[in-house]
């Protein structure tokens, strides 16, 4: 089957949105392997998904959909200031079907400690910067 530029264009995650970034729980929460901490609240974590959305070089998923009773799952290949990551990240759903809670894996470690601090850096002067490493930590 030959590819089109719109195929392409899917596979790298370009014209993907993910329906839970509108449909946030108003006390959502975000864990990953990148932060420090737990972010709480639909703001803020729309704004880190977002920004993280920026980072990334492109998103190539192998999955996108539904598990088990109440969840999503994204898996993805990506890559941020050239590193390559793997990311998964998954939503649960809470009982209205809004997106309660979200944990994001990145790997490998390498990618994730660039994505943390570069994280960090975007946030800096405001609360969320400190979810994340500074440049001076390990």
């Amino acid at each position: 089957m030959r590819k089109t530029p719109d195929d392409e264009a899917a596979r790298q995650g370009l014209s993907y949105y993910p329906w839970w970034l509108d449909n946030l729980a108003d006390d959502a929460t975000l864990e990953g392997a990148a932060m420090n901490g737990t972010a709480h609240g639909a703001e803020t974590v729309r704004s880190i998904v977002i920004k993280a959305r920026e980072l990334y070089g492109h998103q190539d998923f192998g999955y996108a959909g539904d598990f088990g009773d109440g969840g999503f799952l994204e898996i993805y290949d990506s890559s941020v200031h050239g590193e390559p990551v793997k990311v998964v990240v998954t939503v649960t759903r809470n009982a209205a079907g809004k997106a309660q809670h979200l944990a994001v894996l990145h790997r490998p470690r390498n990618a994730m400690l660039l994505f943390s601090r570069l994280m960090h850096r975007a946030f800096a002067g405001t609360p969320v910067a400190d979810h994340f490493l500074a440049d001076d930590e390990s």
